[in-house]
């Protein structure tokens, strides 16, 4: 009796909107006024039978972009989403809304596969869920192409992890380029929140996509102060920054399971209201907490990095990276689930040269380990640099940004809230470096030739015999972390560069003429 109560529910939803104007769907059903970013030319252009690829900050409405055209458009539209906690979130809060949706994915027993198939068949279904793993499987292409099903529309969700030049390829996603030929009258909709122009290529290319659309919105989020702080007293640091937003609502992402645990546990400890989540938890637990996190019943969750994706809660005041991202991507969809009420909201990044060597730990089962070094060392650079983040992270995205045309934006980050950075004589620093590159025939990365500046005895520098040189030891007075800093910023001024797997260092033509001339360096380092 339930069942068909609810079948004939959600048939009479699915024809009320059928062919209605976006805007009517955007009130109706989801209750908002007026559209954000692009979402209506999104929206319209799906609605006109184009393939679209769509970059939207996060928290920039993704979700609404397919679920409109959904509403709209006769049959079923196939939501390609990577993580099952997602798909099941999305399907209870469209269910709230009298929206029917589901997911197909390992979860579902046999039976339960069978009541979902025919569900959709019956067309009392306007969204399905489904893993790009599951694509594979022959009782989802079964489904899709039974005469009984019409698929008009396919949304790959987190469409960056189908590029191996992105910070979270996934090679599942790779599946789904078949779907073309499974559905070829569908129009298909990418959506992601970070991808460079190399991932968006990728992305249209690996997906099979007719000429699509592209809509690129500005990765701008004024309302999130940026700021980053040496990885000192860390327990000290989220203390501070949690006092400042005190009965608010943050998150701390972790490196791994067991820093969630101990941070957890010391935050308890300090009677702050705080639980954890990670994937070593039952998940009866994480989703316990989770759901008490976004009902406000907890003020702080300490989570790895999974958490956040697809959670709808908007008072989020505080984002704080406990430990260093792999990825400049990882970092912006982290921070973007700070203030996505468009209120002023904190990202903190505790920066520590430590968390690199953890990190890498990761890469060593990866068949190309270059590309997530490379991804690394853009996020080690943005933590350390000395000029405003918010035009460094925008342009890291391609996206110019000018403080002189957003003056109300002179204090966006730590950097420009201490004004005009005070620059310093390092001449002599850094022309010991560059000797030192020099002597060690420019074949070394940046830790061995600081360890020979400081004058280390390791094995390998005494067997390559750069215990004998000149430059060997010269570099004491100056301690290890403000060499990292140094190269950092001479990397950024353009007098060194990396290359190769290695990121062996090079000097450029310019620091060649720099030590020709003797000509005095200043760089905003105080050594």
């Amino acid at each position: 009796m339930y069942s068909t109560c609810y079948n004939h529910f959600v048939r009479i939803q699915s024809e009320t909107f059928l062919n209605a104007k976006p805007e009517t769907v955007l009130k109706d059903a989801f209750g908002y006024d007026s559209f954000r970013h692009h979402q209506e030319n999104i929206i319209r252009n799906v609605l006109s039978g184009k393939d679209t690829l769509a970059v939207m900050p996060t928290g920039g409405g993704k979700s609404l972009c397919y679920q409109i055209p959904a509403l709209i458009m006769p049959g079923i539209t196939i939501v390609i989403s990577p993580l099952i906690s997602l798909m099941q979130d999305q399907v209870s809060s469209l269910d709230k809304k009298g929206i029917s949706s589901v997911f197909i994915n390992s979860t579902l027993e046999w039976e339960e596969f069978l009541e979902t198939a025919a569900r959709i068949k019956n067309g009392d279904v306007k969204i399905v869920y489904v893993s790009p793993e599951g694509l594979s499987s022959n009782k989802i292409k079964d489904l899709l192409t039974n005469p009984k099903v019409l698929v008009s529309c396919v949304c790959i969700d987190e469409a960056h992890c189908i590029s191996e030049w992105g910070h979270d390829f996934r090679p599942d996603y790779l599946e789904i380029f078949q779907i073309r030929s499974l559905c070829p009258n569908a129009v298909m909709l990418a959506l992601t929140a970070t991808a460079t122009e190399m991932v968006r290529n990728d992305i249209v290319r690996n997906l099979g996509m007719k000429n699509p659309t592209v809509f690129i919105s500005s990765f701008n989020r004024p309302n999130i102060y940026l700021s980053v702080k040496p990885k000192i007293a860390p327990l000290d640091l989220v203390c501070d920054c949690i006092e400042r937003h005190k009965g608010e609502s943050g998150i701390i992402y972790c490196l791994s399971r067991r820093q969630v645990d101990e941070l957890t546990t010391s935050l308890k400890h300090l009677k702050y209201s705080v639980k954890p989540y990670h994937a070593g938890l039952k998940d009866e637990i994480r989703a316990k907490n989770q759901e008490a996190f976004i009902q406000g019943k907890v003020d702080i969750i300490v989570a790895t990095v999974a958490f956040g994706m697809g959670i709808d809660k908007p008072d989020v005041r505080y984002v704080i990276n406990y430990d260093l991202p792999k990825s400049i991507e990882e970092y912006y969809q982290e921070i973007g689930r700070a203030g996505r009420d468009g209120k002023p909201s904190e990202a903190l990044l505790l920066f520590s040269r430590g968390d690199v060597h953890k990190i890498k730990y990761f890469f060593e089962d990866l068949a190309d380990k270059s590309k997530a070094e490379n991804l690394l060392n853009a996020m080690v650079n943005y933590g350390a640099m000395h000029m405003c983040r918010r035009r460094s992270l925008l342009g890291y995205f391609g996206e110019v940004y000018d403080t002189e045309k957003h003056p109300e934006q002179t204090k966006c980050c730590d950097i420009c809230s201490r004004g005009k950075t005070p620059l310093y004589d390092v001449t002599i620093p850094v022309q010991k470096f560059l000797c030192c590159m020099i002597r060690t025939n420019e074949r070394f990365g940046t830790a061995y030739v600081v360890d020979v500046l400081l004058g280390s005895r390791q094995k390998r520098i005494v067997e390559n015999k750069h215990n004998k040189i000149s430059t060997w030891g010269i570099g004491k007075d100056i301690e290890k972390d403000k060499w990292f800093q140094l190269v950092d910023l001479m990397l950024m001024a353009g007098y060194i560069k990396k290359e190769g797997e290695y990121n062996i260092l090079k000097l450029t033509s310019s620091a060649r003429q720099l030590l020709a001339t003797r000509e005095q360096i200043f760089l905003p380092i105080e050594l």
